[in-house]
Order: structure tokens, then C-alpha cells, then sequence
């Protein structure tokens, strides 16, 4: 299991620290896989800047290919 932490912009980290977001959209460049813990990192674009707001969830469910979906990119169902 790995651990990931990246980067969510405040209106997308907020849903998902009070559990109404419960998935997420990424470009699979760290190779996620179900049962490894993301921890996002609130962060704000127009300052560029870190509030050092976290939420740390675990990957539940990942769709690799769906409809629609683009190449390299993966939908991450995530359980708190």
C-alpha cells in the first residue's frame, strides 16, 4: 500500500473533507491502486500557496476505462 499526496484546490477539498465528493478525477501518473491511502493537500491556486489543510482518505474503487474517459487518467472512489 502507498501513500499519495497531492494537491486540491480548496471547492474540491472541502467536499471531500465533509465526504459529500467520494471520488476524484486524476491523471494515473503515480500508479494508484485500491487500497492506498491519498492524502489531500489543500492548496491555493491564485497564491500558490499550501493552507496546511489535509484529509487522508483510501482508495475504495478505481475506474481505468469508462466512456468518455481519457487515457491515462482514472476515476478514484475514495472511503474516509
Amino acid at each position: 500500500m502507498t501513500e499519495h499526496k497531492v494537491k486540491s484546490w480548496p471547492e474540491f477539498f472541502n467536499d471531500i473533507a465533509d465526504g459529500t465528493k467520494t471520488f476524484d478525477l486524476r491523471k494515473n501518473d503515480r500508479d494508484y491502486q485500491v487500497g492506498d491511502t491519498i492524502v489531500f493537500e489543500e492548496f491555493k491556486p491564485r497564491l500558490g500557496t499550501y493552507t496546511g489543510e489535509l484529509v487522508t482518505c483510501r482508495i475504495g474503487h478505481m475506474l481505468k476505462e469508462f466512456p468518455g474517459l481519457m487515457p491515462g487518467y482514472v476515476i478514484l472512489g475514495l472511503t474516509n
